[in-house]
């Protein structure tokens, strides 16, 4: 990230704050007015220059004030943010919803969108435990049109995951019945790590075959095979930002396309149950993201079972409030969850 001085960061910081709760573009004179900095405006417009010239603010219209970039976002929340937590009387709140639910596990994961949607204002992602890794079963590479085909991939438990290939070279039917049989043979009942070990002398296009099948398992150990609920949609949409179509369609997309929400489980999610995540914007690789942030957490308990719990919103968002509550919610989650199997 770029370097920028102290008085610099504060500034920042004061912009990111003020935007949040305004949504106006944010000028020299409101952060005097507002905020004893013991400078000059003069000395506050040049450092909102320099925080524009590193990219981390920019300006809307020519004589307007200074909004967040996602760098700028992404600066505040790695650098600047500090550790909050939930007021206890928040914790006591939602420790009780909890504690009065059923003892059932779908019930748990819908009051838990149910909260994080409510205490965010945000829209909310959760997705129920699942305690085994996906193990291949079977594969079919089925000839649609030229260099096109379709792929059928089936694991245990029945999920089956459909993806279209567009191959750089032409195969008939009967040789890619053949690959199929000879994958279907060398994996059968094998989980992803195992299949990596496995798969180092294989030739060029099989490989290729082979690393499509492993991102999908990745994808569905990342993320429950059960049920995703979600919650607060209409929290996410009453923002200004999704006002615009284009933008509210990527949104509903985002929870609507269970592939699409599982990549980016599988990529951004952290592996350390409890560990949070913050997705500002798509970082660069999902274009659906570019007006959301993400904060997403796993929760669970290792050798029983995991789960995942997120809130989606725009990238004007309170980050403070969501972590602490994405967090808190995560860690209810994974005491229930090891209440559950630990009793079984």
């Amino acid at each position: 990230m770029k370097e920028i001085s102290d008085r610099q960061e504060t500034i920042l910081a004061l912009i990111v704050h003020e935007y949040i709760d305004t949504v106006e573009p944010i000028g020299s004179k409101k952060l005097l007015e507002t905020y004893d900095l013991g400078v000059s405006s003069a000395t506050v417009r040049n450092e909102m220059a320099a925080l524009t010239t590193a990219g981390l603010l920019r300006q809307p219209h020519t004589s307007a004030g200074r909004v967040p970039t996602e760098d700028g976002y992404r600066y505040f929340v790695r650098r600047l943010l500090l550790d909050t937590d939930l007021p206890a009387q928040e914790k006591r709140l939602i420790r009780h919803q909890f504690h009065q639910a059923n003892a059932d596990m779908e019930e748990w994961v819908q009051l838990a969108a149910s909260v994080l949607s409510h205490h965010s204002k945000a829209a909310s992602v959760v997705s129920s435990p699942h305690t085994e890794r996906a193990v291949f079963k079977h594969l079919e590479l089925i000839s649609t049109r030229v260099r096109q085909i379709l792929m059928v991939l089936v694991l245990h438990g029945g999920d089956v995951r459909q993806q279209m290939l567009t191959l750089t070279q032409s195969f008939n039917q009967d040789e890619l019945s053949n690959i199929a049989r000879q994958i279907s043979r060398l994996f059968q009942g094998k989980d992803a790590q195992e299949i990596r070990q496995s798969a180092r002398n294989l030739d060029l296009f099989t490989r290729e075959i082979v690393d499509l099948i492993l991102e999908i398992m990745d994808r569905a150990d990342a993320v429950s095979s059960g049920m995703i609920h979600y919650d607060g949609l209409t929290h996410m949409l009453a923002e200004p930002e999704f006002a615009r179509s284009e933008s509210a369609q990527h949104a509903l997309r985002i929870l609507e396309e269970r592939s699409f929400l599982e990549e980016v489980l599988a990529k951004a999610l952290s592996p350390q149950i409890g560990g949070v995540e913050v997705v500002i914007g798509g970082e660069g690789a999902w274009e659906e993201l570019k007006d959301c942030s993400m904060v997403l957490a796993r929760y669970g308990a290792p050798g029983y079972a995991t789960g995942a719990v997120g809130v989606l919103g725009p990238t004007r968002m309170a980050y403070g409030r969501t972590i602490s509550t994405v967090r808190y919610v995560a860690g209810l989650m994974s005491d229930l969850v090891l209440e559950a199997y630990s009793e079984v």
